[in-house]
């Protein structure tokens, strides 16, 4: 395995070694995610790390932060997405007026369809018994 090349494998078992409480500075987190400092550092402007600082505004690593990178990272390679864009669809989930935004979007250009509401279910479905007896 090369210093970057990530392997969410052997960096849950790196999180299960280490014990609870044990905080690391960014270099030693970055080295065991197996990516740079400035990478991590992205990453947090981007929102995608937990909100934890130590006193003196260092962030300090444990498990719990690893372990959260690490989904963030198989989640970006599982569905071919960059940092930024998993950030926004974060953004999506948790910002109603964003996610109304988008979803707009979506049905103009045609890459959803609008939801079928219960009353146009309930008119098709009479529309099709009055069909079926003339």
């Amino acid at each position: 395995m090369t210093p970057r090349t990530f392997q969410s494998a052997n960096l849950t078992q790196e999180c299960k070694t280490l014990r609870k409480g044990v905080r690391m500075r960014i270099t030693e987190a970055a080295r065991r995610l197996g990516m740079s400092p400035r990478m991590l550092r992205y990453r947090e402007a981007l929102g995608l790390l937990p909100p934890v600082r130590s006193h003196g505004a260092h962030r300090r690593f444990g498990p719990e932060e690893l372990s959260a990178v690490a989904q963030g990272v198989e989640l970006e390679k599982r569905f071919d997405i960059s940092p930024a864009e998993l950030a926004f669809a974060l953004r999506v989930l948790s910002e109603p007026a964003v996610a109304q935004a988008v979803r707009d979007l979506g049905l103009r250009i045609g890459r959803l369809q609008a939801p079928r509401r219960a009353l146009d279910f309930e008119k098709e479905k009479a529309l099709r018994l009055l069909q079926g007896r003339s």
